[in-house]
């Protein structure tokens, strides 16, 4: 049978509490029969010295223990004797007598078990038993009796190792009653405190466990109230982060799959009305159709390499091969490639690169591709006349890539976002002049990939500003 953990809970508070109880229990019925065997040991100690006065006036009354001999009803009344010395009870007297013809006069009784009256021994001056138990005198400790400071005699008594009085036995068992009465009560009490506490313990874990059911079944908006900065608190802020985190992948993912099937529709709609016009004779075939359809068929090529670059980066099995590169010659190379298309488009190309070698351990192919991207980005949206700064620097043990243009610029909301997949500025990028929003998201993986940094920023010159951060080789100026 499965307990669930709410059950569990309870019986666990129940059973420590249990334990608690069983050895408070124990511990006090240890407590209260040692208690009450030396506080009636200590009663019958005080009785027995009231007996030995008794025994010494009577000695020197009678000026020997003969009297004893000739009246035995003389050493039952001292020995019934009140502790305080007061006349004896005639009705004590007489059940004592009764009690005394019943006893049978067996040695082997044990005499520990039996009343004070029995447990008391007389010896004489020699130590010869006179009256009184059968104990043997060197097993128990003797009070000697004197008379002018010469010993007559001693007297004796068995201490008892438990209770045998009835209304001694009465006593204790009301004692035990009581305890056991006071261990079942607090095991009750626990027991009607225990099951709501582990109630309203397990309730949170109820709620996160429904919850989790609701997440694994795609129910990313689910959230659980966050009560306490307990560990269950912590627990459900930990899992509405984690379901936050999901919706806005499951977001993404559904924002990818519809940016993807919107970039691949584009270009396929534009090839499929090309050869269906050429199909149906609207259009006439020749080279300029050719060469229509053929930019569609690379822009739709430069599409798929781009997201399976994007893919292999996500995935990690993008390979590099990093060596020791200068980044400063890496640099120089690509901005030469790409003066003549800023020469062409009317835009100023400027480049601050030292002299001095930054040694960078790097792919330099990815290099190449990381700077290539991000000069052809400036050059798609850089309006005709404008500018591009390109300024390399070492700062500690890092090199500083910065790139900035003139207008048109990026509007403070969307610089977070402009490395992200597939996405674009409305305002200043045109399918017709951009491309699918990819190429600083691969930027960013490839220089994460070199443990460097990216950001955007506003640029002085009004447009876009790109900052990188690349760790230098050892050596490196």
């Amino acid at each position: 049978m499965r307990i669930g953990i709410k059950y569990r809970v309870f019986l666990a508070m129940l059973a420590a509490t249990a334990t608690v109880v069983l050895c408070m229990w124990l511990i006090v019925q240890w407590s209260i029969n040692r208690g009450f065997l030396r506080y009636v040991n200590t009663l019958e100690q005080q009785r027995l010295e009231n007996l030995a006065t008794d025994l010494e006036q009577a000695y020197a009354e009678h000026g020997g223990w003969a009297f004893l001999g000739a009246d035995p009803l003389i050493w039952v009344r001292l020995r019934v004797r009140t502790p305080a010395g007061e006349a004896v009870d005639p009705a004590r007297l007489e059940r004592f007598e009764r009690w005394r013809a019943r006893e049978t006069q067996d040695s082997r009784n044990d005499q520990r078990y039996q009343p004070f009256e029995r447990r008391v021994l007389l010896l004489d001056g020699d130590r010869r038993p006179l009256l009184g138990a059968r104990e043997p005198a060197a097993a128990i400790d003797l009070r000697p009796l004197s008379q002018a400071g010469r010993p007559i005699g001693y007297l004796g008594l068995v201490p008892r190792q438990t209770t045998f009085d009835a209304y001694q036995v009465q006593f204790v068992r009301q004692q035990e009653l009581a305890l056991a009465l006071i261990a079942g009560a607090t095991l009750l009490i626990s027991a009607l405190i225990a099951l709501p506490l582990a109630q309203r313990l397990v309730r949170p874990l109820k709620t996160l466990a429904a919850a989790t059911h609701r997440l694994s079944a795609g129910a990313y908006e689910t959230r659980v109230p966050v009560a306490g900065d307990d560990e269950l608190g912590q627990l459900a802020r930990d899992f509405n982060t984690l379901a936050l985190t999901l919706e806005k992948n499951e977001e993404a993912r559904r924002q990818w799959v519809a940016d993807i099937s919107h970039e691949l529709r584009t270009p396929l709609a534009v090839l499929r009305g090309e050869i269906e016009a050429l199909q149906d004779g609207v259009r006439p075939g020749g080279p300029e159709a050719l060469r229509s359809l053929h930019a569609e068929v690379l822009h739709l090529n430069r599409l798929v390499d781009d997201l399976y670059q994007l893919a292999l980066s996500d995935l990690g099995a993008l390979s590099y091969r990093k060596e020791r590169l200068d980044l400063a010659a890496e640099l120089k190379d690509a901005v030469e490639l790409f003066r003549p298309a800023f020469a062409a488009k009317d835009l100023i190309l400027a480049a601050h690169i030292p002299a001095a070698p930054a040694n960078i351990l790097a792919d330099a192919e990815r290099l190449r591709q990381l700077f290539s991207n991000l000069l052809d980005n400036s050059l798609k949206y850089t309006e005709p006349g404008g500018r591009l700064e390109l300024r390399l620097e070492t700062q500690g043990d890092a090199a500083l890539i910065h790139i900035q243009d003139t207008a048109p610029g990026v509007p403070a909301a969307d610089l977070e976002r402009l490395f992200d997949r597939l996405y674009r500025v409305e305002a200043s990028r045109r399918r017709s002049s951009g491309g699918a929003g990819l190429g600083l998201a691969i930027c960013r993986n490839i220089v994460e990939a070199h443990e460097g940094s990216i950001h955007a920023a506003p640029a002085p010159l009004g447009g876009l500003a790109i900052h990188i951060r690349l760790p230098l080789a050892g050596g490196s100026a």
